[in-house]
């Protein structure tokens, strides 16, 4: 076993574990995040519950959280025989995901993975997540759901990522990368069932139509 792997695993899981949702929402009002709107830690709930300021703050701590197992990879992935930085990223990113997913911290129930995944995709794949990003304002332009905008664009990823590898965009394409964006998109369409839910119920929080 190669325990250089298992710690950086290990850390990766850790700082992805850091409910920051719960943490500012907890600091600044003094509120368990939990027992309000959505009952979600992550950056929507926050900021529809205690102010967008908070709720951008929380997004850019969730973001981090892919941001820095991607970064450190890179100083890493040459004590590795059979990993290049990619896969080694992609398995630290991993990780951070499901740490911010099933952080113990709060029972193993966490937030929904969106910004952490998004960290982690901006650090790899910046042009394939710009493209995302514009389809997330699309959607939540025209529809005003969060969780709708969140869901296409994770599903639009895969898509861009071949596409804009095909037309030169991304210089190295990288199969394990596309599979794990096909993953991502799965997890987040499962982890918003509820979500959708809502929105065909016409319930979902948040909307301005």
């Amino acid at each position: 076993m190669n325990w250089m792997l298992v710690f950086l695993a290990i850390f990766s899981f850790g700082i992805g574990s850091i409910p920051f949702g719960f943490i500012v929402a907890k600091a600044f009002k003094n509120i368990d995040i939990r027992e309000f709107g959505s009952k979600n830690i992550g950056a929507t709930n926050v900021g529809r519950v205690i102010g967008w300021k908070y709720g951008f703050l929380v997004l850019v701590l969730d973001a981090l959280k892919g941001i820095i197992p991607v970064i450190i990879a890179r100083f890493f992935y040459h004590e590795f025989h059979e990993l290049d930085s990619m896969n080694l990223s992609l398995i630290m990113g991993g990780f951070a995901i499901l740490g911010h997913v099933y952080t113990p911290f709060l029972r193993f129930k966490g937030g929904k993975g969106v910004a952490t995944a998004l960290g982690v995709c901006l650090s790899l794949v910046p042009v394939t997540t710009a493209g995302a990003i514009v389809i997330f304002f699309i959607v939540y332009k025209f529809s005003g759901y969060v969780s709708l905008g969140s869901i296409i664009a994770s599903i639009s990823m895969p898509g861009f990522y071949y596409g804009f590898s095909y037309i030169g965009l991304n210089k190295n394409f990288s199969g394990s990368m596309f599979w794990v964006l096909v993953v991502i998109a799965i997890l987040i369409l499962i982890s918003h069932k509820d979500n959708l839910i809502r929105i065909y119920q016409g319930k979902e929080l948040g909307a301005t139509k």
